[in-house]
C-alpha cells in the first residue's frame, strides 16, 4: 500500500487524513498528542511535534513516504517542506516557504516584483517607531511576522498605540518580530487556488466576516461572494501573478486581498497552504464542486490535479461561534431551514474564556444551498 505522511492532527486536518484513506493511502500523522481527532482517525499516529522536523524525518526514513503533506497551517508546512526536501519528493522551493509564512519576506518579494503593496516596516520591541513609520499614513496594523489565525494582530490609529500593538504582536511571533504596514481600506476576501509545475487555477473566491477594528478575527465566510463578472475577472488575472512573485509552483494557496474603492485587488497576505477555517477543506468543495482535499494529495505526490467539479456549485457559508445568540441562530437554522445544515463541530462552552484570536473560538457550523441570498441571511443575522 502507497503512504502518505500528514502533518497535525486536529480537525482542521482530519479531513485530509480521510481524504487519503479514501484514496487508499495508508495514513501517517504526526501532532503532539492532545486528544486531536487525527489521533483516532490516522493509520498510524506518531506523538510528536510539528516542529520538530529531524525526529519526524528519522521515522519518515523508516515509513518510506510516496507524500508529505498538510493543510491550513503555516508552521505545518515548513515542516513539510523540509521532509519534502530531504527526502526527494514533490515540494515547492526553500525561499517560497520562507517568503509565503513570513509577511515581511513576503512583502518585500512583492514590492520586488511589482505587485502593488501597502507602505510596509519590521520592527522588535523597543525600536523607535516614529522613526519606523515617518513615511507611512495612519491607520496601520500590527502583526506578528511569522503567525497566522488572526493571533496578535491590531489596528493603530496614533503613534502612541504603536508601542502596546508591537509587544502584543511580538509575544505572539516565534522570531520576536512585528510588521506595521498602512491599513488597505475595502472589503476582505481570499481566493483558493491550485498550482502544479508554476500553472495556477483559481477555484474559488471568498467573501470574509470579521469583528472588525481592533482585531479582525474571522466571525465568518461566504462562497462565492458577490462579486461582478469584471471584479472576477481582476482577481484571476492578478491573484496568479502575486502567486508567482512568491515563487509558489505546486500546491495549494490562500490569498486574503481587499478591494479598494476603484475596485483594484490589494493583497494583504498569501500562503503556500490551503486556507483553514473550513474554507479550503470544505467550502471549496461545496460551492464549486471542486475536491481540493484531493487535489492537495494529487500535487504532493507530483501528479497533475484533476480539475473535473465533483457536483453542481451552491452558495455556502461557515459561522463561528462567539456568543450565545450565534447558538441561538443554530437553533434557529436546525428549526426552519435544517435541509442547509451540512456540519456541526464540537462546542466549547460559551463565555468560559474571551475570544483572541480564530484559535479561540467556541465551534462552528456550515451551510449550503442554491439559494445565495439565504446562506447570506444566516451568516449576517
Amino acid at each position: 500500500m502507497k503512504k502518505i505522511v500528514i502533518i497535525g492532527a486536529n480537525s482542521f486536518q482530519n479531513p485530509l487524513i480521510l481524504k487519503a484513506k479514501e484514496m487508499g493511502y495508508e495514513t501517517h500523522v504526526f501532532a503532539w498528542k492532545d486528544g486531536s481527532i487525527g489521533e483516532r482517525t490516522a493509520d498510524y499516529f506518531y506523538p510528536i511535534s510539528i516542529v520538530e522536523k529531524e525526529a519526524i524525518l528519522e521515522e519518515c526514513r523508516k515509513i518510506q513516504p510516496d507524500a508529505v503533506a498538510t493543510i491550513a497551517s503555516d508552521l505545518a508546512n515548513i515542516t513539510v517542506q523540509y521532509l519534502a526536501e530531504q527526502l526527494g519528493l514533490p515540494h515547492n522551493s526553500d525561499n517560497c516557504i520562507y517568503i509565503s509564512t513570513n509577511k515581511f519576506a513576503m512583502r518585500e518579494a512583492f514590492a520586488k516584483h511589482g505587485v502593488p503593496t501597502p507602505g510596509f516596516v519590521s520592527v522588535c520591541e523597543g525600536d523607535d517607531y516614529a522613526k519606523a513609520v515617518k513615511s507611512m499614513q495612519f491607520p496601520m496594523i500590527v502583526k506578528p511576522t511569522d503567525r497566522s489565525g488572526s493571533r496578535g494582530i491590531m489596528r493603530v490609529e496614533s503613534l502612541e498605540e504603536i508601542a502596546p500593538a508591537v509587544e502584543e504582536a511580538v509575544r505572539n511571533s516565534f522570531e520576536k518580530k512585528a510588521i506595521i504596514e498602512e491599513y488597505i481600506e475595502g472589503n476582505e476576501y481570499s481566493c483558493e487556488c491550485i498550482s502544479y509545475q508554476g500553472r495556477h487555477h483559481v477555484l474559488a473566491v471568498t467573501k470574509k466576516y470579521t469583528t472588525g477594528y481592533p482585531h479582525f478575527i474571522e466571525t465568518g465566510h461566504m462562497e462565492p461572494p458577490e462579486l461582478s463578472e469584471t471584479e472576477m475577472n481582476r482577481v484571476k488575472e492578478f491573484i496568479p501573478k502575486a502567486l508567482t512573485a512568491l515563487e509558489i509552483e505546486n500546491g495549494a494557496s490562500h490569498s486574503e486581498f481587499k478591494l479598494d474603492a476603484d475596485g483594484n485587488v490589494r493583497i494583504i497576505e498569501i500562503g503556500s497552504r490551503m486556507g483553514g477555517d473550513c474554507i479550503g477543506s470544505h467550502l471549496v468543495s461545496l460551492s464549486s464542486g471542486y475536491d481540493f482535499v484531493r487535489m492537495v494529495i494529487e500535487t504532493a505526490l507530483g501528479k497533475e490535479p484533476d480539475l473535473t467539479p465533483a457536483h453542481e456549485p451552491m452558495c455556502a457559508g461557515i459561522r463561528f461561534v462567539f456568543t450565545k445568540k450565534d447558538l441561538d441562530v443554530l437553533e434557529e437554522i436546525k428549526s426552519k431551514s435544517p435541509e442547509l445544515l451540512q456540519m456541526v463541530s464540537e462546542m466549547e462552552t460559551v463565555g468560559e474564556h474571551q475570544v483572541v484570536d480564530s484559535g479561540s473560538r467556541f465551534g462552528y457550523y456550515i451551510l449550503a444551498g442554491k439559494n445565495q441570498a439565504e446562506i447570506k441571511d444566516w451568516l449576517e443575522r
